[in-house]
């Protein structure tokens, strides 16, 4: 249970563990996208960071080899939605609210009322945050923050949960690091402190090697988790 602890010594319940109901709720939509064989991402980053541009790109690129869906978080506004929408992946919006982050059950409810029978990938662009995402398992198979060097680089010390948490990180926009003085290598070592043995890539969209090794390695993270649970499938059978 919630509690708050009041100046008086007083203790007011504010009622149950939203964490823990949102674990128990992420399993379950863990388990429903390994029957289907989905893999599925949840990619975070603050607003500005590049998120909905890198998933067009895995998009564009990925998007004839294999069925993709998209759950395109947001608090209120559909425009990210709209601009995966034209480049016809199936996309389903996700609105919060006031919520700054999806949660396991907006994310479930979204698998319930979307059939995505033979889907291969599952994209979920959380929203605009760098902290309060990092709290909540939404059931995916990785998790991967962006962050840009427009937002300086002393943003991965100051928000190390995300970092700590996640399975990838990106560095996004480099090519303007000199313009905005940043150093993408001082970037590089704070995530490695917090998190020494994670995959890191430096990405721009003007770049397009960066794209190249941004869509291969999360091609290569969905064949891997498939090939695992094949393997894990045949010898349950034998």
């Amino acid at each position: 249970m919630w509690n708050v602890f009041l100046t008086t010594g007083h203790i007011v319940n504010i009622g149950h563990d939203i964490f823990k109901e949102n674990r128990k709720l992420a399993g379950k939509n863990r388990e429903k996208l390994a029957a289907a064989n989905i893999f599925s991402v949840n990619i975070m980053g603050a607003i500005g960071s590049g998120k909905t541009t890198l998933i067009e790109e895995v998009v564009k690129a990925l998007g004839r080899k294999y069925k993709i869906a998209v759950i395109a978080g947001d608090v209120i506004a559909d425009m990210d939605a709209a601009r995966f929408e034209k480049l016809g992946v199936k996309t389903i919006p996700a609105n919060t609210g006031k919520e700054c982050h999806l949660d396991a059950h907006l994310v479930n409810h979204c698998l319930k009322t979307n059939d995505l029978d033979g889907y291969d990938l599952l994209i979920i662009e959380n929203v605009g945050n760098l902290i309060c995402p990092a709290d909540f398992d939404l059931g995916e198979d990785m998790k991967i923050v962006i962050v840009s060097v427009s937002e300086g680089d002393d943003i991965v010390l100051k928000h190390p949960v995300i970092f700590k948490t996640s399975d990838m990180a990106v560095i996004n926009k480099v090519d303007i690091a000199a313009a905005v003085d940043v150093d993408p290598q001082t970037m590089i070592r704070d995530v490695t402190s917090l998190n020494p043995n994670i995959p890191i890539l430096l990405t721009s969209k003007k770049q397009e090697e960066t794209l190249k090794e941004w869509t291969s390695a999360l091609e290569n993270a969905m064949l891997e988790k498939k090939e695992r649970a094949s393997n894990q499938k045949s010898n349950q059978q034998q």
